[in-house]
């Protein structure tokens, strides 16, 4: 097989991705194939040569050389890997379409990665070990981290749809990973909610070129999903049973990202028919202080 009309840099994207899913660091990837660790970096930065390689590597993470090439479905079994992709992607775009519950993590505050923290910390998980996180969700947590670090510098237009009611649950839980908690902790973490709206409606105001949302009545889907184009080209579409919300997950469900033009284009119809019906603009602000007020 021919490699020199494939986008390299996608493959090794893709590669470093499906290493952290696997839960393997490069000098492992390094003694599978019998290279050295540079040479596994190499290969993640675009470096490749051969077909042959790709297919150890492959085997190695458990996939196929389609999913690598780009030409199949790209299925994430852990969070970790997942949001890897989604960093390299939005490093890639120029507009994004977001659903998310309760809204986009790109939107909120850096104390919500703490309150995150504590949140995966009080469910009960494979996440917690002890009193502590397990690597790969610190991992995980450091990933997103960077996500949010590099939007600092490279902002997007991020277009992210709302259901009116995962917003007034978010209000009315609070920031927690579990109901068992004190009802002093509950009030903590509901005010802490509270703080992450106002949040959002500050973003709104002082960014309203880069940052829109719409928010509906309507019921909206519970698979989340995020659509990146580059300019007028579509890259990919990702959806993902993962929560970074109240009550979250990071460990349980098989998240996907596809390039093809059919998944993108039925996802894209689906959030522009629920945007056009819902509120936008000043309406949208107003529809957040209310729900605010009355909660």
């Amino acid at each position: 097989m021919n490699l020199t009309s494939i986008d390299y840099l996608a493959i090794g994207q893709r590669l470093r991705a499906y290493r952290i899913a696997a839960s393997l660091n490069a000098e492992q990837i390094a003694a599978e194939l019998g290279i050295s660790r540079a040479a596994v970096y190499r290969l993640e930065k675009g470096e490749i040569k051969k077909i042959e390689t790709l297919e150890r590597l492959a085997q190695c993470l458990n996939t196929t050389v389609e999913t690598l090439l780009g030409v199949g479905m790209e299925y994430y079994p852990h969070a970790s890997g997942f949001f890897e992709r989604m960093r390299q992607l939005e490093e890639g775009s120029t507009r994004i379409y977001s659903h998310f519950e309760p809204f986009s993590y790109l939107l909120t505050s850096e104390k919500y990665d703490a309150y995150l923290q504590q949140m995966l910390l009080e469910t009960d998980s494979t996440t917690v070990q002890g009193d502590k996180l397990d690597p790969k969700s610190l991992q995980t947590l450091a990933i997103l981290s960077e996500r949010k670090s590099h939007l600092n510098t490279h902002l997007p237009k991020i277009h992210n749809l709302i259901g009116i009611q995962h917003i007034e649950k978010f209000i009315h839980l609070g920031l927690v990973g579990s109901l068992n908690i004190s009802p002093s902790t509950r009030m903590e973490r509901v005010l802490a909610a509270r703080q992450e709206v106002k949040y959002l409606l500050h973003l709104l105001e002082e960014k309203k070129d880069i940052v829109q949302v719409a928010i509906t009545k309507q019921t909206i889907p519970s698979s989340t999903f995020q659509i990146f184009y580059n300019d007028s080209e579509a890259l990919s579409v990702a959806s993902s049973p993962f929560r970074l919300g109240e009550l979250p997950n990071i460990s349980a469900g098989v998240a996907w990202v596809s390039s093809s033009k059919e998944a993108i284009h039925h996802h894209q119809s689906l959030f522009d028919a629920l945007w056009e019906n819902a509120a936008k603009g000043d309406d949208a602000l107003r529809l957040l202080r209310d729900t605010l007020e009355r909660y």
